[in-house]
Formats: C-alpha cells, sequence, structure tokens
C-alpha cells in the first residue's frame, strides 16, 4: 500500500498476506445461524393453602405469602408498592401491598385459604388483614405473633424535652 493509503485507513483493518480484506472481516457462517433454544414452561403450582405474614412497623408494612413449608411464594411492601416517606406507615399504603400479594397468591398459585400471623405496632396491621379478605382469599386463622419481652433490655432512657 502506498504511505497515504496506510495513512487514511481505518487502524483496525489490517490485511493479512494472502486473504482480502472484506473476508477477514466477516464472522463465521455458524455462529450467526444458531438455533434458538426454547425453554419450557415452569409448571404451575398450586398451593391451596398458604400462611401471609404481615410486619407492620410505624414506617412501613411487609407482607409476605409462603407455603405450608414456610417457601416464600410471593411478598409486597408498602414500598416497594411506590409509597415513600411517611406514607408508607399508612393503613392506606398496607392495604394496597396486602393486595398486590393476595392477587399473585390467588392468581398464579391458585391459593384460596391462608393462616395470617400479625407482628408489629404499626397501623397497617388491620387494614392489611381485611384486604386479604377483600382479594378472595379465605382466613382461617389470625394469629399475634408480635415479640413481647419478659422484662428482657433495659428501656433507653427517658426523654427530656
Amino acid at each position: 500500500m502506498p504511505k497515504e493509503q496506510q495513512k487514511n485507513a481505518a487502524p483496525d483493518a489490517t490485511v493479512t498476506p494472502g486473504k482480502p480484506a472484506a473476508a477477514a472481516k466477516r464472522k463465521p457462517a455458524a455462529a450467526a445461524k444458531r438455533k434458538k433454544e426454547f425453554k419450557k414452561k415452569r409448571e404451575r403450582r398450586v398451593i391451596p393453602h398458604g400462611v401471609v405474614y404481615v410486619a407492620a412497623s410505624f414506617n412501613n408494612t411487609q407482607i409476605s405469602i409462603t407455603d405450608t413449608d414456610g417457601r416464600v411464594v410471593c411478598w409486597s411492601s408498602a414500598g416497594a408498592i411506590g409509597f415513600k416517606g411517611s406514607r408508607k406507615g399508612t393503613p392506606y399504603a398496607a392495604q394496597q401491598a396486602s393486595l398486590a400479594a393476595a392477587g399473585v397468591a390467588r392468581d398464579q398459585y391458585g391459593m384460596k385459604s391462608v393462616e395470617v400471623r400479625v407482628k408489629g405496632p404499626g397501623s397497617g396491621r388491620e387494614s392489611a388483614v381485611r384486604a386479604l379478605a377483600a382479594a378472595g382469599l379465605h382466613i382461617v386463622v389470625i394469629r399475634d405473633v408480635t415479640p413481647i419481652p419478659h422484662n428482657g433490655c433495659r428501656p433507653p432512657k427517658r426523654r427530656r424535652v
């Protein structure tokens, strides 16, 4: 190649002796014609009875729905729904989170009846349980599993305002 053409040529367009430039840029035909692999559709697991854990803190409400063995099937929280800041702790946010989780459990897993375990002092406790019933899940039992200390840790000193 003359020196003028070398200056104007692209730096990656190096030509090996004996092979034309077009053949060096081409990819092998076998790589281009790969067959698409189709994954089998996952079998729909039917879980007729489950356990709903409602964790209601002052700042957020989390709902986890599991099968009877404790494997989490679906979950939701006020923050995951899209509420931010102090709105996450409201009963309405807990209701929306509960409806979202119950809808997935009912539609994708065919869940019909649930046992509810409520934990925490938050304002979304009651509305989350009501939303589960409104979503079409039959509530068998509601159990409060809030941890209560038997005079365990010493409480923090009293606030002086």
